[in-house]
């Protein structure tokens, strides 16, 4: 694929209005659409088409980049008589970037391929400032030959590794969440515990920098709990869907994760209690409910 190549972009959120617009500003021509139309309006002066339908995005591109919020509404989307994938030209490629099911990536592969399309799952990590930046962990599953021709539409976005067949991206990406999230959670414990001993926890985190404890999260999401900034890049109830996604498969393969599934206990909590549109880094405040007396414990 070259510079100047049409694509289809399919959901202008919190970090996709970004993606859209770096593959814009990389040369490509960038048709989006999103289901809340404002948000894809707004890139209509960073130099990217509006597409009327999604399958009007899709129906001449090269590649349509799905970047949508769930399982249930990528398929929605993609798939039947009025979906993309059977408004795509044989010989595209679509490039769902999503967080969704292993399953579900793998089903859409197989529906994609009834079209002659192409199917890459290749979901991201970095959140909104890696999207904004071109920064993001990309991991994609699919054929290498699909895979290998996508580098160039990668490149704008961030660092891509292929990880295996289609599946393989979604997979991934779940163990990051479980990394994630769990990091999230040692690192709200941490500064609650430092806070109550009495301590700065911003002094804390700062002490903290360079060590082992140190980590992506520390550097970013301990800022946002110092601060009190929840302003979403990566808003818990997502961060929820990943997580109890992650244990279903895990359950599946017959695995038991006990600290993935009191993660997940403390996000639902956090999310039960109205939170969930709030960035995951909110936590800190379901453990401020759990130490107050208020809120819902986790469930044992």
């Amino acid at each position: 694929m070259q510079t100047g190549r049409r694509i289809g972009f399919v959901g202008t959120g919190i970090m996709g209005g970004h993606m859209a617009r770096r593959l814009a500003e990389a040369g490509f021509t960038v048709t989006a659409w999103n289901r809340t139309a404002q948000k894809a309006e707004a890139l209509k002066g960073q130099g990217v088409l509006i597409g009327a339908s999604a399958t009007d995005t899709a129906r001449d591109a090269d590649a349509v980049i799905c970047m949508l919020s769930s399982g249930p509404v990528c398929d929605e989307v993609l798939l039947g008589q009025g979906g993309v994938i059977a408004a795509m030209k044989p010989g595209a490629t679509l490039v769902v970037m999503s967080s969704i099911p292993v399953e579900t990536a793998q089903a859409q592969a197989v529906a994609a391929a009834e079209y002659g399309v192409r199917y890459i799952d290749a979901p991201v990590s970095g959140g909104e400032k890696g999207a904004r930046e071109g920064t993001l962990a990309i991991m994609a599953g699919g054929e290498t030959e699909a895979v290998e021709a996508m580098r160039p539409l990668f490149a704008p976005l961030g660092r891509l590794t292929h990880v295996g067949p289609a599946g393989a991206g979604e997979l991934t990406k779940l163990a990051n969440q479980l990394i994630v999230a769990s990091n999230i959670c040692a690192v709200a414990e941490a500064l609650t515990l430092a806070k109550r001993g009495g301590a700065d926890p911003a002094r804390v985190r700062e002490a903290l920098l360079g060590g082992f404890a140190d980590s992506t999260v520390l550097k970013q999401h301990a800022l946002r709990m110092v601060e009190s900034d929840f302003t979403p890049g990566g808003p818990a109830k997502y961060q929820v869907k990943d997580t109890s996604t992650a244990l279903s498969l895990a359950r599946a393969h017959g695995l038991t994760l006990p600290v993935a599934e009191n993660v997940d206990r403390l996000f639902q909590a956090m999310v039960e209690n109205g939170d969930g549109d709030l960035d995951h880094s909110a936590v800190i405040l379901e453990l401020e409910r759990m130490n107050s007396g208020g809120g819902t414990r986790p469930a044992e």
